[in-house]
């Protein structure tokens, strides 16, 4: 069968020929049909993130899947089922607590292997077997964009926690800020603009008119913030105080400069994974800001299947003008590089293995 793989940090993903696996006892066969490209797959081609299976030189990439059930293999699953697979499996096969209480997302490193990223093959092969617990029914009319219900789980997982820092109190956010206008970013706003219905939301990007994902922000009804105009610490003063931010820049000022940004009460939610880089803060106005105005910071990676579940709902409500315009590029493997390719023009683009 064929399938896209890489040496980290040495080249460009390349079309190989791999054994078509086979279930073992537990695990179905899926039929590959479409696989999305993110900002973690490009890390990983790079070498900065990931690494490959034991006793291997190169691995398979993608983790935002969806496929259909080929062999059920005496699981509960049903031959030309639709599903999407979960990311995270047991190092080894072996099990672990966070494993058995159905919390994955939580496992510390070493106790988890991620497919297509750290030390599991991902799903950009024609075949892929899974325990079927990790596999994931969606409606068959969603099944053109399962690819997108990874990256909305992120975010089902990343607004669960952040609103759960705020359990101890009454605390119903009218304001929320993304920051990044990549795909994640752009999806989650759409959370916070059609399913969670926060009266007013912002994107904080870098990108000059016209550009297609200003166009779907407003498009949203949020605001589009130039961080070269206004910075996030400037936030409050030529907007509001933000009750809530999600940050999805990697960009490690942006994780001390949401103190600033919050109002009080509010709270941040990290998910960007930056690369080493020391600069000053002044601590001591950041922690008495925190403490002072009950704010909160929380970092957040992954997601279980219920938060898969979740994302699946969440995907049935978002306009279809919205997934029409985010998906920028799907791709058939005869022209699967053009996936990988990046620019102001490129906001989410998957690779077709398999018509749907």
């Amino acid at each position: 069968m064929k399938a896209i793989a890489v040496e980290p940090g040495a080249g460009e993903p390349t079309l190989v020929e791999r054994p078509r696996p086979e279930p073992t006892a537990g695990e179905a066969l899926v039929r590959t049909l479409r696989v999305g490209v993110d900002g973690t797959d490009h890390e990983v081609i790079a070498g900065h993130h990931g690494d490959v299976p034991a006793g291997e030189d190169e691995l398979v990439l993608g983790h935002e899947a969806v496929g259909v059930v080929e062999d059920a293999n005496g699981t509960d699953l049903e031959e030309g089922q639709y599903v999407v697979p979960t990311v995270r499996r047991r190092p080894g096969g072996v099990g672990n607590e966070y494993f058995e209480r159905g919390e994955p997302d939580m496992a510390p490193g070493g106790e988890y292997v991620e497919r297509g990223i750290a030390g599991a093959h991902g799903f950009m092969a024609e075949y892929v077997t899974s325990p079927a617990e990790y596999l994931v029914p969606i409606p068959d009319d969603l099944a053109a964009l399962g690819f997108l219900v990874e990256p909305v789980s992120i975010s089902e997982k990343a607004i669960e926690h952040a609103v759960a820092t705020r359990s101890a109190f009454e605390w119903e956010p009218e304001s929320a800020l993304v920051l990044g206008n990549g795909s994640l970013g752009l999806l989650t706003l759409a959370m916070f603009e059609e399913t969670l219905e926060i009266d007013r939301t912002y994107c904080l990007g870098r990108r000059d008119r016209p550009d297609p994902t200003i166009e779907m922000i407003e498009e949203l009804g949020a605001t589009y913030v130039d961080s070269r105009q206004t910075s996030v610490p400037e936030i409050p003063e030529a907007h509001e105080g933000i009750d809530l931010i999600y940050e999805a820049t990697g960009y490690p000022k942006h994780a001390f400069e949401t103190v600033d940004a919050l109002a009080p009460n509010g709270v941040g939610v990290l998910l960007g994974v930056p690369e080493p880089w020391e600069f000053e803060v002044d601590g001591g106005r950041l922690h008495r800001e925190m403490v002072l105005h009950n704010k909160a910071l929380v970092g957040t990676v992954n997601s279980h299947r219920g938060h898969f579940e979740a994302a699946i709902d969440t995907l049935s409500q978002l306009p279809e003008w919205f997934a029409d315009d985010l998906v920028t590029g799907v791709y058939g493997l005869e022209e699967f590089e053009s996936a990988f390719e990046t620019g102001d023009d490129v906001v989410k683009t998957a690779v077709e293995f398999d018509a749907i």
